[in-house]
């Protein structure tokens, strides 16, 4: 028998409060001793859980950087945009409403995890990977939108643009000690792909 809607809902409000928990723990003793030093143990110590329960969490220590909440959220956005909106605006609506949904004061977080992934050759390659999830999810999304059962050609064309844009305005921002809101970088960086690329 399964579990009603609102038990199914807490206990995953649950599982990512936890989840954020362990994550800012992790930013903290990364900060406060650097990446490399810092192991899995003294984590679970400071998040007050087992190894063994971060590992549930997180698959390995790198995951504690680049993992996140937003490929649901920007999912979700993206299927929301109207029908008729073509890709590349659809996508930088629902990439801005996704930022826009998570307040400012977790923007230190984001911009601590990005500058780790700046300064790390395993933490770099490991964000290649992710980019090629986050292209094939978005590829999926946009051929859904295009009524088509698997991404075409335009599809993942579209999607590796998107984020092709996104990553220098992230790491930029980030650069910048995000000075500005992210939301308003990364929908900047869209306006331009929108554009043709014209200033």
């Amino acid at each position: 028998m399964s579990s009603p809607p609102r038990a199914e809902g807490l206990r995953e409000r649950k599982k990512a409060k936890t989840r954020r928990t362990i994550q800012e723990h992790a930013l903290r003793l990364f900060a406060e001793q650097g990446y490399e030093a810092t192991t899995v143990e003294q984590i679970a110590e400071a998040a007050e859980i087992s190894p063994s329960t971060f590992f549930r969490y997180f698959p390995a220590k790198e995951d504690a950087v680049l993992q996140d909440d937003y490929a649901p959220v920007l999912t979700a956005m993206l299927a929301a945009q109207p029908a008729d909106l073509e890709p590349v605006p659809a996508l930088r609506a629902a990439v801005r409403g996704a930022f826009e949904r998570f307040p400012r004061e977790e923007e230190p977080q984001i911009l601590a995890r990005t500058r780790l992934q700046l300064s790390h050759a395993a933490l770099r390659a490991k964000t290649v990977d992710n980019m090629i999830g986050t292209i094939d999810m978005l590829a999926e999304g946009v051929a859904r939108r295009r009524g088509l059962d698997a991404p075409d050609a335009l599809s993942l064309t579209t999607a590796g643009a998107v984020v092709g844009a996104l990553l220098p305005a992230l790491f930029g921002w980030a650069r910048s000690d995000g000075a500005r809101r992210l939301a308003d970088v990364t929908d900047e960086a869209l306006a331009l792909l929108e554009s043709g690329l014209r200033p």
